[in-house]
């Protein structure tokens, strides 16, 4: 038997979707589409970062002298200070600057460079030979450096390593002092 037309009616109008209020939807979000874009966001931002590694060196700033009078007994100090230059390490101890090759008092530069790269082992081996000159200098663990401005860090790292250790590993000047050239 053929339905009726409330009957057909009726079933078209139950089997049409309800559309649900706001509140009648259970107040559930799709955060998959929010998520993919903040994944996105996250991934660029990582890719486009700069990364930089920051190196820190202690030192402390020099004391500032007595300006005393120089007692008769008193120690004498070596006053170690060593210069960048371009053309190599130039020395200077209480008794004046230092002489090409590390041999007595003179001038010019004491270490001049060897290939046009700067002689770490030689500035080692000048600074252990003055440390040991007297018995007064072993003592002491300081060592100024004074480079030339726009001198590598790598330069000026190097050189400090020099100056650190001896040949042996026993301290050298562990203690480094920046000075300025003036």
């Amino acid at each position: 038997m053929p339905l009726s037309t409330a009957q057909r009616s009726k079933i078209r109008r139950l089997s049409q979707p309800k559309e649900l209020s706001p509140d009648e939807e259970g107040g559930e979000l799709n955060i998959i589409p929010f998520l993919d874009i903040v994944v996105n966001i996250l991934i660029f931002v990582l890719a486009t970062v700069a990364v930089t590694f920051t190196a820190t060196i202690d030192t402390t700033p020099p004391n500032s002298g007595s300006g005393g009078i120089r007692q008769e007994n008193a120690k004498v100090s070596l006053n170690l200070t060593v210069l960048i230059v371009n053309d190599g390490f130039s020395i200077k101890a209480s008794g004046g600057n230092v002489a090409p090759g590390c041999e007595g008092i003179g001038s010019g530069v004491t270490i001049p460079r060897r290939g046009g790269a700067y002689d770490y082992d030689a500035l080692k081996a000048c600074a252990t030979k003055l440390k040991g000159a007297s018995e007064d200098f072993k003592e002491e663990t300081n060592v100024n450096l004074a480079p030339n401005p726009g001198t590598d860090m790598q330069v000026i790292t190097s050189a400090m390593d020099a100056l650190n250790t001896t040949r042996e590993g026993d301290p050298l000047f562990p203690s480094v002092n920046f000075a300025v050239v003036k």
